[in-house]
């Protein structure tokens, strides 16, 4: 009996799931599990929520309604609710949902120029262009606070911030005055969204490597990793990769620290992407979508590298010529 339930459950919640906006659908996802699995951890931040799995045993027939109840108003009062409560503006691109509230439309026409520029730079830089579009529903989301205390309050985000990107839901947030937006934040947050979307929301890679193709996407960032780095190992302060992925970055880590990751991840992303070549890069990322762990995708498409730490050496060394 319970499992003609479950089967039951399963079958409403796809329906739901396909006749629902992409952001209500995330939304319902979410609810779902954390109703019918309280074991779940529960998030500070919903954005930065992982979907799990819709779980394959629904024996608390119940608690489903509460959360279809729930995401239907939702679905009434639309997802830009979720937001903010003030009305947003939309303005619609080709890959891009751009929201604002009063800036003025010709900087939203320069946000969708630059944003629309970067997707086709990005997706060639790793070479996904043979990826499926945005376009209709699987346009990303660009929400435009007014300035940086409406950002801070509305986005719930720190005071140093000046924009975030939730990988998950190809969601990007900023505000019009944030300093390097366009050269900086705009490039690195897609090259997150772009990348997250490719291996899947499933594959689990280290952070370093997250950040670094994230950073590629910077041009000033990228080509000024290299001689950072290379300074690094000249003064005994370079991070083995090893021992980059135990990095912990937060509040009290010192900017030292910091930078030289951060140089680092987009230094060993240039040297595979350039110097290894764009092709087995987009090969050892299809390895990673396919479920194949860092380490066996590293082995399988570079062969030489049957341990990180042969990708550290050959990039040292490559670094000590460069």
């Amino acid at each position: 009996m319970i499992r003609k339930m479950s089967i039951r459950a399963d079958r409403k919640f796809i329906r739901l799931r396909k006749t629902t906006p992409p952001l209500v659908r995330w939304m319902v996802t979410l609810i779902w599990i954390r109703r019918i699995n309280p074991a779940k951890p529960n998030t500070t931040s919903i954005w930065r929520s992982r979907v799990h799995g819709m779980g394959s045993r629904l024996w608390l027939w119940g608690s489903m309604w509460w959360g279809v109840a729930f995401c239907l108003l939702l679905l009434f009062l639309g997802p830009n609710e979720v937001l903010a409560k003030k009305e947003w503006k939309e303005h619609k691109a080709r890959h891009f949902l751009i929201f604002y509230k009063d800036a003025p439309i010709d900087f939203v026409k320069t946000i969708e120029d630059s944003a629309e520029q970067y997707y086709d730079e990005i997706t060639d830089n790793l070479g996904f262009t043979r990826h499926k579009s945005w376009s209709y529903d699987r346009r990303a989301k660009i929400y435009i606070y007014n300035n940086k205390q409406d950002y801070v309050n509305g986005a719930r985000q720190m005071g140093w911030s000046h924009g975030v990107a939730y990988d998950k839901i190809k969601l990007i947030v900023t505000y019009p005055s944030a300093h390097g937006f366009f050269d900086s934040i705009l490039p690195h947050e897609l090259g997150h969204i772009i990348f997250r979307e490719f291996i899947g929301p499933y594959a689990r890679v280290p952070r370093w490597f997250n950040e670094g193709v994230a950073m590629y996407q910077e041009k000033a960032k990228r080509w000024g990793a290299h001689k950072t780095v290379k300074e690094a190992i000249d003064n005994k302060s370079f991070i083995p990769l090893s021992d980059l992925s135990k990095v912990h970055l937060g509040p009290m880590t010192s900017q030292d620290i910091v930078g030289l990751f951060y140089a680092e991840s987009a230094s060993v992303i240039n040297y595979l992407i350039n110097e290894q070549g764009k092709t087995r890069f987009t090969r050892f990322c299809r390895k990673l979508k396919s479920g194949k762990t860092f380490q066996q995708a590293l082995s399988a498409v570079y062969v030489r590298f049957d341990h990180i730490d042969d990708l550290n050496r050959a990039w040292k060394n490559y670094l000590k010529k460069y």
